[in-house]
């Protein structure tokens, strides 16, 4: 069992950053891809951001390139999701998530989510 759990969510002005962080509880997590989604209320869960294991393909949405970015550091088993220059409408709860067949733009390819954590951007 994996258990994900993430941070560095908060309330921050429109053009400002945060980072988010998402530590896995497994020392050994090697082969798996990470993933961040997020959900905004009365809306569906959609994709921002994913990495592969080595760190080597990363993918993001197309409402977030160029303002985001997702990284891992394995001797630390965490993943990270700067982001930049942030719109309200990246306003949500932020998810990670981990799985084996990834990295992946599909939620339902990922077996471990956290709780998630809340970023609302005011205007």
């Amino acid at each position: 069992q994996v258990q994900l759990v993430e941070s560095g969510g908060g309330l921050v002005q429109a053009g400002g950053s945060l980072r988010l962080s998402c530590a896995a509880s497994r020392r050994t997590f090697s082969g798996y891809a990470m993933g961040w989604f997020r959900q905004a209320p009365g809306k569906e869960r959609e994709f921002v951001a994913s990495i592969s294991w080595s760190g080597s393909n990363t993918y993001y949405a197309d409402s977030v390139k160029g303002r985001f970015t997702i990284s891992g550091d394995n001797a630390k088993n965490t993943v990270y999701l700067q982001m930049n220059s942030l719109k309200p409408e990246d306003t949500g709860v932020y998810h990670c998530a981990a799985g084996l067949r990834g990295p992946s733009t599909i939620a339902s390819l990922y077996t471990y989510w956290g709780q998630g954590t809340q970023v609302t951007v005011s205007s």
